[in-house]
């Protein structure tokens, strides 16, 4: 098959696009390079520019006739930054997203593999969600998210488009040969944060909320290795018609995770297991938008897809110190 990979210079992108390859598919790649390195794309079909560009996708099409799915993940997606600069990411993540998505249905692409978020899901008694779990989407980015869903499920019952809807957990390390990894200079993330502070970046850890009601205080996360993120897009692609049979829909949504919440100080643990040595942490107040958290049922993804995780938190941090040593060497920064 041939994919279209929206943001496939980006983290998640182009470590799909490897896992798109590695299974003997083609990945075209539409980035803009607002965020995501030149250095990902490497040698694949590459297009630079804005998804809402319709002249652009016309193009990829006319040159790429035979493309059979769209794998959508270009996106903002630093909660606070939504939380200071709202329109930035209702305009980018909502209003693009849906003129690349009427373009798709005009252009006789109608197949859509779309990355969402957890961060949709409000907060249940055991921190367990499934697709059908009450949502409470607590930022202007998980808004956008939410927003997005809801687009896809009304063209896919007004229009030809079709889509798969998943709701990505929280993704950490590398791919296996180290080729792409976390590349912004200061990640917002918790395990990007736990990297700078081990390995001297950062003078401390900030553990942002410690009285939440989990059961050590702090947040909880469902944390899947992003080799395993990319294989559920490989299965969403190659079983993107016969998981929507099997569902009778023209739309549907299914958890990618692990099945496992894990507490930030029990990741800390996790981590100083892993590194070898203590990392230095500070008490912080939770930031503008942080969700107490939940962890994902994934039984619909089995089911449907044929797919589970397979890599462990340890793997996945291992993969990330390692990716973290290669860096500078792939980006030209530390």
């Amino acid at each position: 098959m041939k994919v279209l990979v929206t943001g496939g210079a980006g983290y998640i992108g182009s470590t799909t696009a490897k896992a798109l390859e590695a299974a003997g598919h083609t990945p075209v790649i539409l980035d803009s390079l607002l965020t995501g390195p030149r250095a990902f794309v490497k040698d694949r079909a590459f297009y630079e520019g804005d998804v809402a560009d319709r002249a652009l996708l016309r193009r990829v099409v006319d040159e790429h006739p035979d493309l059979d799915c769209t794998i959508h993940m270009a996106a903002r997606i630093v909660v606070p930054e939504s939380v200071a600069q709202p329109v930035l990411y209702y305009r980018d993540n909502v209003a693009k997203s849906l003129e690349l998505f009427d373009e798709l249905v005009a252009l006789g692409k109608p197949r859509v593999v779309f990355s969402s978020s957890a961060s949709l899901y409000g907060t249940v008694d055991d921190f367990e969600v499934d697709e059908q779990a009450p949502l409470d989407p607590g930022s202007p980015y998980a808004r956008t998210k939410w927003m997005m869903e809801q687009i896809l499920q009304d063209m896919a019952e007004a229009t030809e488009l079709r889509a798969l809807i998943l709701r990505y957990f929280n993704p950490i390390g590398s791919d296996p040969d180290l080729e792409s990894g976390v590349y912004a200079r200061t990640p917002s993330h918790v395990l990007g944060q736990l990297v700078l502070a081990a390995t001297g970046r950062r003078e401390a850890f900030a553990v942002t909320g410690t009285d939440h009601p989990t059961r050590d205080g702090t947040g909880l996360r469902d944390y899947v290795h992003v080799w395993d993120l990319a294989q559920a897009h490989v299965a969403a692609v190659e079983q993107f018609d016969d998981a929507l049979a099997s569902l009778g829909t023209t739309s549907s949504v299914i958890n990618i995770g692990t099945g496992e919440g894990v507490t930030v100080r029990e990741l800390l643990s996790t981590f100083e297991q892993v590194f070898g040595r203590a990392v230095p942490t500070v008490d912080a107040p939770p930031r503008p938008g942080d969700a107490v958290g939940a962890f994902a049922n994934v039984d619909k993804a089995a089911e449907v897809l044929g797919w589970r995780s397979t890599l462990s938190l340890a793997d996945g941090i291992t993969s990330a110190l390692a990716w973290n040593a290669r860096r500078e060497e792939v980006l030209g920064y530390a």
